[in-house]
């Protein structure tokens, strides 16, 4: 047990890269999926991942402060869908003739009677 709390240890410190966490804390990489069976230790894991999703919605969140273009429109088109914020692609299918397929997205929760 002591082994698999040193490993998470390691793991949170090298950002969650398993093969990184593995060698400096000189562990194989089967021990590592061996190790997953234990669900203590997978749930564990679990919040070094969910841990480092934080850390980096941080430093977006950060960016989207200083009017960071990129990072806002990010943002919306991730989290803003429901508003709209969604690119519309358009494919031509070239096969001997022009072919134009359109890709309509309704949202289920429009009144359809309007």
């Amino acid at each position: 047990m002591k082994d698999k709390e040193k490993f998470l240890e390691v793991l949170a410190a090298k950002r969650g890269r398993v093969s990184d966490a593995c060698e400096a804390s000189n562990v194989g990489r089967a021990t590592y999926y061996l190790w997953m069976n234990d669900e203590a230790f997978s749930d564990r894991v679990k919040d070094v991942q969910e841990g480092l999703i934080d850390f980096v919605e941080s430093k977006l969140f950060e960016n989207i402060e200083e009017n960071k273009t990129n990072e806002i429109l990010f943002y919306l088109k991730t989290k803003g869908k429901a508003r709209g914020y969604v690119e519309r692609q358009e494919h031509q299918i070239d096969g001997g003739f022009p072919t134009k397929i359109e890709i309509e997205i309704i949202d289920p929760n429009e009144d359809k009677d309007e």
